[in-house]
């Protein structure tokens, strides 16, 4: 981001006002507006949709609390899986 005066150049400004007041930190605000004002992304836009955790089997659960490190993921059943997996 280019900056002046020491802060970043903001592009939409009136989006990165909107997200300050929501409570977002000034650099994630201001990735999000300037993303918003460059035509060539799509920030609004969402990616892949995974089914709910309720509808993964207990091995997918399992392979994905491997995946972000849950510790004690071999003794917990599926509900526990969820829970952990809902709250990292």
């Amino acid at each position: 981001m280019a900056e002046k005066n020491g802060a970043p150049s903001i592009k939409d400004e009136d989006t990165y006002q909107e997200l300050r007041k929501q409570g977002e930190s000034k650099e994630k605000a201001a990735r999000i507006a300037n993303a918003q004002a460059n035509d060539s992304q799509n920030p609004s836009k969402k990616g892949g949709q995974n089914p709910p955790y309720e509808d993964w089997s207990v091995e997918d659960l399992y392979e994905r609390a491997q995946e972000i490190g849950i510790e004690g993921r071999s003794d917990m059943d599926k509900d526990e899986l969820i829970k952990a997996l809902r709250s990292h």
